[in-house]
């Protein structure tokens, strides 16, 4: 696999209100744990649409991984100023994210149209890359839903990895075990 779509939940489906709150950390070890396994085995692009949450600090991961490994983040929004409703301290966050990934472009010029261009953009996201790992709990699919039923539905064999709440748990376990403090 050369080209992986990442997505996931935008912050407050995930009770996450401030992009102080530690269990971002978690969230981003889980997803570093994932894509150091696919880049190892040959993955070379990460794509996202950028939209806020698991996408960003996706991003944020791949910029850190770049330091260690050959791997590039491209962003896909599907509109121009997707961010423009946003909080102002994810706008700069994405602005600077745009500028600093390997390859930015929206997928429809202009700004917010309609719905179709959320439906166009996860279709042209599976078409794009070969699987996609999502951050995901099949009991509560939120949003994610949507991606998830046009990976599911475009291609035969296009594989669809998780990150399950298990996943998470397992990540806070071991950064607590790599703290040293939890073993005094």
């Amino acid at each position: 696999m050369k080209i992986l779509t990442v997505t996931g939940y935008k912050p407050m489906e995930l009770n996450i209100f401030k992009e102080g709150d530690p269990r971002i950390a978690f969230i981003k070890a889980a997803i570093e744990k994932r894509l150091i396994y696919f880049i190892e085995e040959g993955l070379e692009w990460v794509l996202i649409s950028g939209q806020m949450g698991v996408e960003l600090w996706t991003a944020e991961v791949v910029l850190d991984l770049k330091e260690t490994y050959d791997v590039n983040i491209a962003i896909f929004p599907p509109f121009e100023n997707q961010e423009s409703r946003w909080p102002e301290e994810l706008q700069e966050k994405y602005q600077e994210l745009t500028t600093v990934c390997d390859f930015y472009k929206p997928i429809y010029q202009g700004e917010y149209k309609g719905a179709y261009q959320f439906k166009a953009k996860n279709m042209w996201l599976v078409d794009k890359s070969d699987g996609c790992l999502m951050l995901m709990d099949d009991e509560f699919p939120r949003s994610n839903r949507f991606f998830n039923e046009a990976a599911k539905n475009t291609k035969e064999d296009y594989p669809i990895f998780t990150i399950t709440p298990a996943d998470l748990d397992d990540a806070v376990e071991e950064m607590r075990m790599a703290d040293p403090d939890y073993w005094s």
